[in-house]
């Protein structure tokens, strides 16, 4: 299983950082665990997007032991702390 994040180039969520649940086609199903939970993902045309794929690896361990709502947020969370810490 392919673990990626996006970030969401337009729209009114735009900027925001999200993970790719599944792709189908032209569209990729985003969820961030809080506003887009795991029974409400959001669909978004994948040109809206800027896929993010070369992850740490403590953010795929935390994925990779379970896609829940809170497991999502806290990957999300620590990818944008070490982002930030980066600029």
């Amino acid at each position: 299983m392919n673990i990626y994040f996006a970030r969401t180039k337009a729209g009114h969520d735009k900027n925001q950082i999200y993970f790719i649940l599944r792709e189908e086609g032209e569209f990729v199903y985003l969820i961030n665990g809080t506003t887009k939970p795991l029974d409400k993902a959001k669909k978004k045309n994948r040109k809206h997007i800027q896929m993010i794929k070369n992850l740490p690896e403590e953010i795929v361990s935390i994925i990779e032991n379970g896609i829940t709502n809170e497991s999502v947020k806290r990957a999300i969370k620590l990818y944008q702390t070490e982002r930030d810490r980066q600029i």
